[in-house]
């Protein structure tokens, strides 16, 4: 299969250098800066699950190169509507769009933009980051991508698309219940960063801290009772799954919103805990320590356009 990887930062360069490392007709979509990095250096992986070093097919917006059978999207959400533009040219009827942004509301987007049948289900699991040089430094066991169709079934493209994910040195797990997966990554991802954001600290101190936990039981049942008046396919004890996995955390655990945050980097809010937040007003749901998180993003972002 012909795929385009749509940004070659720590997601894409990991997950497209590994489909590369197999022999996958792949290739990155990328800006000027990030080319020049990659033609001169290359597309170098540092991981415990292996290093590779490749030249890859860099492509960039308006390069000629027809239509992809698969393109993934490893975008932030800030840059979606530049990545939808710079793909156009890229789809046809055909092309399965797999977006790996955290969050929900892109999903709706993408269809409205390509159409219902283009795009599929995914997300992520990954702690991977840059270095100075563009190299893709990878340094824990998780390096998972999940994908499927929204609607649960497993089409023929979708066989096509699990064998051309298999046996790479990273785990692309096909999923047949991919919408409730990201809606649970959703509220996880939510709450972690909301909650780390908000405290300026580690998960750990905030689990030790008198009222923590209480305040991310909290949290977690008003990010529940949001999704479920909104018929979203969430399972019944989410809450506990999502606070026993808070639990496990390595103490240092930080988001990635908030080491986004620390660096004075753009960050999510938005398309996070604003999306979730306008749901609630919409639905009369009164959601005060989410509103409160939110509030404590914007009042960052405008704290950092201001200098």
């Amino acid at each position: 299969m012909k795929i385009l990887v749509v940004g070659a930062g720590a997601v894409g360069g990991y997950f497209g250098g590994r489909l590369l490392e197999k022999g996958e007709d792949v290739s990155f979509l990328v800006r000027e800066r990030r080319r020049q990095q990659l033609e001169e250096h290359g597309l170098v992986i540092k991981s415990i699950h292996g290093d590779a070093d490749f030249i890859p097919s860099v492509l960039s917006e308006g390069d000629s190169a027809g239509p992809f059978d698969v393109i993934l999207l490893s975008t932030k959400s800030y840059h979606l509507d530049g990545a939808i533009q710079s793909i156009r040219e890229y789809v046809n009827k055909d092309t399965m769009i797999l977006p790996l942004l955290n969050g929900i509301s892109h999903v709706d987007r993408l269809v409205q933009e390509f159409g219902e049948d283009n795009v599929l289900g995914g997300l992520c699991f990954i702690e991977a980051t840059l270095d100075r040089n563009g190299k893709v430094l990878q340094t824990s066991p998780m390096h998972e991508l999940v994908f499927g169709e929204r609607n649960g079934e497993k089409t023929k493209r979708i066989q096509r698309l699990q064998e051309t994910f298999s046996d790479t040195k990273s785990k692309f797990r096909l999923s047949e219940n991919i919408s409730q997966e990201m809606w649970h990554k959703y509220m996880f991802i939510t709450g972690m960063s909301g909650i780390t954001t908000l405290m300026r600290a580690p998960i750990g101190p905030i689990r030790d801290a008198k009222g923590g936990l209480a305040t991310l039981r909290l949290l977690f049942a008003e990010l529940g009772e949001i999704m479920r008046k909104i018929n979203a396919p969430i399972a019944d004890n989410i809450e506990e799954i999502q606070l026993k996995r808070i639990a496990q955390m390595g103490y240092e655990m930080k988001s990635s919103m908030q080491r986004d945050m620390e660096k004075g980097l753009s960050v999510e809010a938005d398309h996070l805990q604003g999306y979730l937040l306008e749901l609630a007003e919409k639905q009369k749901i009164c959601a005060p320590i989410l509103e409160t998180i939110y509030t404590n993003l914007k009042v960052y972002e405008k704290m950092v356009e201001s200098h």
